[in-house]
């Protein structure tokens, strides 16, 4: 790497060599995304495909809802069930 960095021109030759592998990238990445949607789009089955995805991230949705909207249980409450499951346990 510090003989291609030495030919190329030190530190700016580097920066140039990361941005344009990095533009490879993203390209390839373009062109592989855009050639997966093209063959979905020529499914017969498209609109049962969008139904099943629009559910799939329905149900995703509910589950970050639930995730992060949710108030937590108190500290307390979560500490008297144990209390009350440790009595019905020792009651039986």
């Amino acid at each position: 790497m510090t003989q291609e960095a030495g030919r190329c021109g030190g530190m700016d030759g580097q920066a140039l060599l990361l941005a344009a592998g990095l533009a490879d990238l993203a390209l390839s990445t373009v062109g592989s995304v855009l050639g997966t949607v093209l063959g979905l789009l020529r499914r017969s089955d498209a609109a049962e495909l969008a139904a099943e995805a629009e559910h799939d991230l329905m149900a995703r949705g509910r589950l970050v809802l639930d995730r992060y909207a949710a108030v937590p249980p108190a500290h307390l409450e979560i500490l008297a069930r144990h209390a009350l499951a440790r009595q019905t346990a020792d009651d039986v």
